[in-house]
């Protein structure tokens, strides 16, 4: 079995280095704080104290970091994955990223001789933890064929959407659109409660129609409830990803004036201390006493 360096053990990370283990294959890991480590070194993982370390005898690195910054902290400099990796090894980047930095970090992996596949993924929590994720790639199709046994072993689904930049370029068009639809649900379910309907059969009405898309039936109950203490996914995290790709429509000459909005009422609800909830937390913007509410995260 091929050696795996996971780097980045958040929900994504640490499920994609616990179904590699399930598979049998070698894996280190690394975290920026070490204490996340120590559940996967229980099931064999080795926990390395660098991306370098962690990186060195691998033949695929997959880091599952947060944004730009983290990316490029461990993946380039002395400490960084590449410098460590050989020629002929494959870097994966999982991360949700700008297309402009995956353009250059293939850029950085190919003068190393290294395979390069950009690796965004879908699916949450329970794809991460059932090894059903969704895969958005963008990479040379041999890239792809030499890493595919090892994302298979934690996805479901994989598309192949071009060269690297275009995996990134489609799925922060993915997260743009899921951001729309909690938005205008949440709105839906404050004019329904102003209007005096009852929200029960509102959520079944919803959940019977045509606007009920799998984003929406799954985060219904927790917009009805008003909890959304259980991050699957931050709103600061949306929101960068909403800053990027706004920032990718901008660069290729396209304005998108509901995609400008709907940021800025996600920058307004991290303002009110919201950032580290489940990005659904969105939908109170419209509701009676959302201000009253408190970052739970």
């Amino acid at each position: 079995m091929k050696r795996i360096a996971i780097l980045g053990l958040g929900i994504i990370g640490g499920g994609i280095a616990r179904n590699l283990l399930r598979k049998g294959h070698p894996v280190a890991v690394w975290n920026r704080t070490p204490a996340r480590a120590e559940p996967l070194r229980a099931l064999g993982a080795e926990a390395a104290p660098s991306p370098a370390a962690a990186a060195r005898g691998a033949a695929v690195v997959i880091d599952a970091v947060t944004d730009v910054d983290a990316s490029r902290t461990v993946w380039t400099g002395e400490q960084g994955a590449l410098a460590a990796m050989a020629p002929g090894a494959a870097a994966v980047e999982c991360a949700t990223l700008t297309v402009n930095w995956i353009r250059e970090l293939h850029g950085l992996a190919a003068a190393r001789g290294i395979a390069f596949v950009d690796c965004p993924v879908t699916g949450g929590r329970e794809g991460a933890e059932k090894g059903t994720l969704t895969l958005l790639i963008g990479a040379e199709e041999d890239a792809l064929a030499a890493v595919r046994p090892v994302l298979e072993a934690f996805s479901a689904r994989i598309f192949r959407f071009g060269p690297p930049g275009m995996g990134t370029a489609y799925k922060l068009i993915n997260n743009l659109i899921l951001a729309a639809q909690i938005l205008v649900t949440g709105e839906g379910i404050a004019f329904a409660e102003r209007s005096g309907l009852e929200l029960s059969l509102v959520a079944e009405a919803v959940q019977a129609g045509a606007m009920a898309s799998p984003i929406v039936q799954a985060k219904l109950p927790f917009i009805l409830k008003r909890d959304f203490s259980d991050t699957n996914f931050a709103l600061r995290w949306m929101l960068k990803d909403l800053r990027y790709g706004l920032e990718y429509a901008s660069e290729i000459g396209l304005r998108l004036p509901a995609a400008e909005r709907i940021c800025e009422l996600f920058a307004e609800a991290e303002a009110r201390g919201w950032g580290g909830q489940d990005y659904a937390v969105v939908a109170e913007l419209a509701r009676p006493s959302a201000g009253e509410r408190q970052d739970q995260g």
